[in-house]
């Protein structure tokens, strides 16, 4: 690390002296008796709770997921609101997916295509009446006839390859394999190269046969394994039809008609229906061995003229009513600030994995907090514990909430997201550069396992958007996959990842040490020189970047780089005296006449890259530093302005912005900038 030198080893004994003097009888054990709140059983009976029916957004079944939740989180005596939003969401009419041909072609090669995962008499629940077959929510209506192109996994590259080989994409359907990218962008990739229509479809390569034995006898994706999932890619997160505000009901909302989404139909299906096709392509084959799955066929580009597939999809659009349960815990310091940690609640199905693997470690912290309060011993942070809505659909609940509160989060020391959270025994973490050294400590993982934060989940609005220093925290290494299909169900999970609930219980632990360092010590333990320290290493990877010696755009971003580096590097001295300060006073414990001060910069550090403008089409995220990554969905770009930039241009706008960042950082860190609480 690049930040002041032993700052690790400065903040490991600030978080141990700090937490013994949390409060003043025998709050010492704090965090011990947080983690000793724990149990197993209980984890296990949160599952069945919520993993007792599917619950996809905006149906009856969200609702009544909602008021479980709203009467758990009331049994344990905290504070409760049902945050209500009203959303665009996307709802299955009808869909088929039929290989077709000329009319000499034989019976005997056409056939419906199932899309809907087979009934399972080890996993009854796979048969319950409210699970729908597959489908991505957002897919255009409407039906399609044509041949068949393959594009292996549908990322821009993919496309691009197939431009080169001379293969056209107008007109056909594209089948494309999960993986790579979010499926989002593969129906954008397929819909800009022309295409007609898109199936997508999981090969046994990556998640099938070829890993281990399939379900029920395995645990691995057998061969009508669907993986569900929303295709929008829009620039901003959230509900579609009310970008930049919430989305309430009697909200404004922009045309629909206006809004980005799939024209093209887009639908998914197991393996063993893309073998039917696949095995019928007679083009030519694929490039290399990197196209290639798992399955015992020819992989081919074009299906040719002989194999046509048909194709419906019917959807509708609605706006329907969803809801955050937020229940909060007070605490005894009472100056506003606050701890966030949050999973949502909505599913695909039953959702056991997605999201219930991480719901219920924040339904077990919040009972471990609650008896820890009832039994005396309070955080000194208010503690918010949130389960979102509609985050299948697009991240919608978590970002309407940071929406109508972005202004309002000033108090917050961090938030804290596990989704899908406790999927196998080896525990890791993401996090905030300016947290990752508190993680680390809390956590007992070391700065090694402590990763950077992507995207693709509910923390995006909170780091992204309202500049709020952000965690994930997951444990993973079970072998199998259900994700985002009929599936996903607790019989799934505990053949998967075991019955013992250990891997809950791992994240469970983690995350309670870190929300105790963050609640408990007098001051935010961020670190300032980490986040110079990781400007610093996007700046060198943009200048390290190789480009043919005519190429003006990179050359205008690697001087922009070293500019931007130069800026950064004269808050260096300034940033190291900021985190002695803050371990000195973490290492003195309780709050002095000083601290309140020191806490509120602490605080306000991540927002000294924020930029109310956003990044150039994209100004939903206003995060100079992080944002989404524009191509894959999942994965976050540093710098991304910068990064993005098209033009010389726009590459030393880009660099001008993140200087005018810089200048503010450095206020920041300074005793006498005035920072609002």
């Amino acid at each position: 690390m690049a930040g002041s030198p032993g700052y690790d080893e400065v903040i490991a004994a600030a978080l141990l002296l700090a937490l013994a003097s949390a409060a003043p009888d025998d709050s010492a054990e704090f965090a011990k008796k947080l983690e000793a709140c724990i149990d197993p059983a209980s984890l296990r009976q949160w599952h069945d709770l919520l993993g007792s029916e599917p619950h996809v957004a905006g149906t009856d079944g969200d609702a009544r997921e909602i008021r479980r939740l709203d009467i758990a989180f009331k049994q344990m005596g905290l504070e409760v609101e049902v945050d209500e939003f009203w959303a665009y969401l996307a709802s299955p009419v009808s869909a088929r997916v039929e290989i077709v041909g000329p009319a000499d072609t034989q019976p005997a090669r056409r056939g419906v295509l199932p899309i809907i995962e087979r009934n399972l008499a080890e996993d009854p629940a796979a048969a319950h009446p409210d699970l729908t077959w597959g489908w991505n929510a957002y897919s255009g209506s409407g039906e399609v006839e044509s041949e068949v192109i393959y594009a292996n996994y549908g990322t821009r590259a993919d496309f691009a390859r197939l431009k080169e080989l001379g293969v056209s994409v107008t007109g056909k359907i594209v089948i494309a394999r999960y993986g790579g990218n979010f499926r989002g962008y593969k129906a954008r990739f397929a819909q800009d190269a022309g295409a007609a229509g898109l199936l997508m479809y999981i090969d046994p390569a990556d998640s099938g046969f070829t890993k281990g034995a399939v379900y029920p006898q395995g645990t691995w994706a057998n061969d009508t394994c669907i993986q569900r999932g929303a295709v929008g890619t829009l620039p901003y997160p959230g509900d579609p039809l009310t970008p930049m505000i919430p989305a309430t009901e009697d909200a404004v909302r922009v045309d629909e008609s206006t809004v980005d989404l799939p024209k093209i139909p887009v639908q998914p299906i197991g393996y063993g229906a893309a073998a039917q096709i696949l095995s019928k392509m007679r083009g030519r084959e694929v490039p290399d061995a990197s196209w290639k799955g798992g399955l015992e066929l020819p992989y081919r580009l074009e299906g040719g003229a002989d194999l046509r597939v048909r194709m419906k999809v019917e959807q509708k659009r609605t706006v329907r009513r969803s809801a955050n349960v937020i229940a909060t815990l007070k605490g005894t310091r009472q100056d506003g600030s606050s701890v966030i940690v949050g999973c949502h609640h909505d599913a695909w199905g039953f959702g056991a994995a997605d999201p219930l693997a991480g719901t219920i470690v924040l339904m077990e912290c919040a009972k471990a907090f609650s008896k820890c309060a009832a039994a005396g011993v309070r955080p000194d942070c208010d503690i918010l514990f949130c389960a979102w809505g509609a985050e299948e659909f697009g991240i919608i609940g978590s970002t309407e909430w940071v929406e109508a509160r972005r202004d309002k989060l000033g108090g917050v020391r961090g938030y804290l997201n596990l989704d899908m959270a406790s999927m196998g025994p080896n525990l890791g973490a993401s996090a905030s550069p300016s947290l990752q050294a508190v993680v680390a400590a809390a956590s007992g993982l070391g700065r090694e396992k402590v990763g950077a934060i992507g995207a693709g989940s509910d923390h995006i609005g909170f780091i992204f958007h309202a500049g709020v220093p952000s965690v994930g925290v997951s444990a993973s290494g079970a072998p199998g996959t259900a994700y985002h299909s009929n599936y996903d169900t607790t019989a799934w999970y505990r053949k998967t990842v075991g019955e013992d609930y250990a891997s809950a219980s791992i994240v469970a632990r983690a995350t309670l040490a870190i929300m105790a360092a963050l609640s408990q010590l007098p001051v935010t333990p961020v670190s300032a020189s980490d986040m110079i320290d990781d400007v610093r290493k996007a700046c060198a990877a943009i200048e390290g970047t190789s480009a043919p010696s005519d190429d003006s755009v990179q050359a205008a971003k690697q001087d922009a780089a070293r500019r931007v580096a130069e800026c950064f590097a004269k808050c260096v001295a300034a940033a190291s005296a900021f985190d002695r300060d803050i371990a000195a006073a973490n290492a003195v414990g309780g709050v002095t006449e000083v601290t309140p001060a020191l806490d509120r910069r602490a605080r306000a550090i991540d927002r000294a890259l924020l930029d109310m403008d956003g990044i150039p089409g994209r100004p939903w995220y206003r995060n100079l530093a992080l944002a989404s990554d524009r191509d894959s969905g999942y994965a976050a770009t540093a710098l991304p302005a910068l990064a993005e930039a098209a033009t010389p241009q726009a590459a030393s706008l880009a660099a001008d912005r993140l200087c005018a960042s810089a200048e503010r950082f450095l206020e920041f860190l300074t005793p006498r900038a005035a920072i609002k609480p």
